[in-house]
């Protein structure tokens, strides 16, 4: 019996393929622009700060997974030391920043529809993707092992297209100046750039579905995050060695309108870096609003109030009635919330913070002062609070631009 479970159970390659699944997502296309805009060619080094703080993070996240397989996740952690009050926090805090990630999602579907149907704004253009894709979701339509495996390949062929068309044309005058938004932004765009890492909680969760756990999952963190890692590198890197930075004028620029500018000797390959780019964000917001509504009901079950059991209880709330509330969120982000710099301070508040008070369970154990697995973790909140800070710090910015 042992021996058929244990067959039944994912080895390395199978767990890191699903970590860098978890990772390597839509938002990623909206990156390079941001770090050309804000930061220069010293993005990189961001990118090279986030992976190694990420990296410790996971870890212990992947620990906390181990110690507590149960469901519930962030409620559980956060739960060993704040209690049932701050399990709801973190676990809420979680949602939160998905839902506002998925405004920002919506926002670049708009943007890169545009190309298509330029007399419409973008802002029509992605309520209305937004309106079909919770239709889609609220009638059952969610994406098979099929459509997953397609998502993938819309996702990587645009990172890798656009690679190695951009590394055909690399010129290294492009580096200078290294840093023209000084070398503080290299620090601040940390919120930025974990936008693009968020999901490798997945992947620290596997405990239950892998051989030899103990081994496996560290090493599966560890060789996903090095290979999405660098296939961030090159993706940023090609970008910044062959796009002049005077291009990045926006923003909401599209990258690739500015590959056409660029390029213009490619375009059916522009286009169709540009369609899979489409695809992966709508595949992106496809898939997160039914997970998201799913979590929705989940967490509902963890209140401990007579209006949230009832809910539960008589199936007013369910995976598919909760895709409306989520399309409501993520309905109110993508209107109100106007600037991208704000969406990334946002995002990174909320769901760096359910990070920061899971891990916090793991400084309560006497044995993980004893085998020194604490040191990891203290790394892992030491890069979490900067990531938090600077993100707060420009949250603060933004808010007072609008007084």
């Amino acid at each position: 019996m042992s021996n058929s479970s244990s067959s039944s159970k994912i080895g390395l390659s199978t767990a890191t393929i699903v970590g860098m699944n978890a990772m390597i997502g839509a938002g990623i296309f909206g990156i390079p622009v941001a770090l050309s805009t804000d930061v220069g060619p010293a993005g990189i080094f961001t990118i090279l700060l986030v992976s190694f703080g990420i990296y410790f993070m996971a870890n212990s996240l992947a620990r906390l997974a181990s110690l507590y397989p149960e469901a519930g996740s962030f409620y559980i952690y956060a739960k060993q030391w704040g209690g049932h009050i701050m399990g709801v926090l973190s676990s809420y805090a979680y949602l939160i920043g998905l839902l506002i990630a998925m405004g920002l999602l919506s926002q670049m579907a708009g943007y890169n529809l545009q190309h298509y149907f330029p007399s419409y704004s973008a802002y029509s253009l992605g309520l209305i993707t937004l309106v079909i894709l919770v239709i889609l979701n609220s009638i059952g339509v969610i994406f098979s092992e099929f459509g997953q495996q397609v998502l993938i390949c819309c996702t990587v062929f645009p990172l890798l297209a656009s690679t190695i068309l951009c590394f055909t044309k690399a010129n290294f005058s492009n580096l200078v100046p290294l840093a023209p938004h000084g070398w503080l932004n290299v620090l601040k765009a940390t919120r930025v750039v974990i936008f693009s890492f968020f999901g490798f909680e997945c992947a620290a969760s596997l405990f239950s579905v892998v051989r030899h756990p103990e081994k496996i999952v560290p090493k599966a963190l560890a060789y996903s995050l090095i290979i999405v890692s660098g296939i961030y590198m090159l993706f940023t890197s090609s970008i910044i060695l062959s796009i002049p930075l005077e291009l990045f004028n926006s923003t909401t620029i599209q990258l690739s309108s500015v590959l056409r500018q660029v390029f213009p000797n490619n375009k059916w390959l522009i286009e169709a870096i540009h369609l899979s780019t489409l695809s992966a964000i709508v595949g992106t917001i496809h898939s997160m609003i039914w997970s998201s509504s799913s979590l929705l009901v989940s967490l509902t079950g963890f209140l401990k109030n007579n209006f949230a059991k009832n809910l539960i209880k008589k199936n007013y709330l369910t995976n598919r009635s909760a895709v409306f509330l989520v399309g409501i969120a993520i309905f109110s982000s993508f209107t109100y919330l106007k600037s991208m710099n704000l969406f990334f301070c946002l995002t990174a508040i909320f769901i760096v913070f359910s990070y920061s008070t899971s891990m916090i369970s793991l400084l309560t154990l006497k044995k993980e002062w004893k085998n020194k697995q604490n040191i990891k973790t203290i790394i892992g909140l030491c890069t979490a609070t900067v990531i938090f800070s600077v993100a707060l710090e420009g949250l603060v910015a933004e808010v007072t631009k609008l007084f």
